[in-house]
């Protein structure tokens, strides 16, 4: 199973649709919200379904804003972040997830990509495909990928 990561594109869709000719086939496209009304695009072009929660831009957006998914044997966490105080740290998020029983939680809004395994938990950011923070300021994207085993991996990319 191939899974596309992504948030913060703030209605900035083109690194998104080169994010999608990248990865080549996926089987799900995970959106972690601020996506500013352009909803029916992300899901349109994915060519696969599509799990989105509102992140603190959505202003109008009847998204939810988090949700829990079974992905393989994982539980998975996702929301925005903001509610959690994210950009102070993510330990409140990851407290949070494995109190609702999480293996991963994945989260934006800090524009700035973390794979982490720590605390029982995998915490997983793809950063930003419209505005970048981290150090190189690349547009970024994490590719999960279920193995053989029915194992997470996960890889860091940026938009070529």
């Amino acid at each position: 199973m191939k899974i596309l990561i992504v948030s913060d594109t703030h209605r900035k869709n083109e690194n998104y649709m080169k994010a999608l000719q990248q990865a080549g086939e996926l089987d799900l496209v995970i959106h972690l919200g601020d996506i500013e009304g352009s909803e029916y695009t992300i899901q349109e072009a994915a060519g696969c379904p599509v799990e989105m929660v509102a992140g603190n831009n959505d202003f109008f957006s009847d998204l939810p804003s988090e949700k829990t998914l079974q992905i393989g044997k994982y539980c998975v966490m996702i929301t925005h972040g903001h509610h959690y105080y994210i950009n102070m740290g993510n330990e409140m998020l990851k407290k949070e997830a494995i109190v609702q029983g999480a293996d991963i939680v994945m989260y934006g809004h800090t524009h700035k990509p973390v794979i982490e395994r720590s605390d029982g938990i995998i915490a997983i950011n793809p950063g930003s495909l419209s505005y970048p923070r981290q150090e190189n300021r690349k547009p970024s994207y994490i590719i999960m990928e279920l193995d053989a085993h029915g194992e997470a991996g996960f890889e860091l990319k940026y938009v070529e």
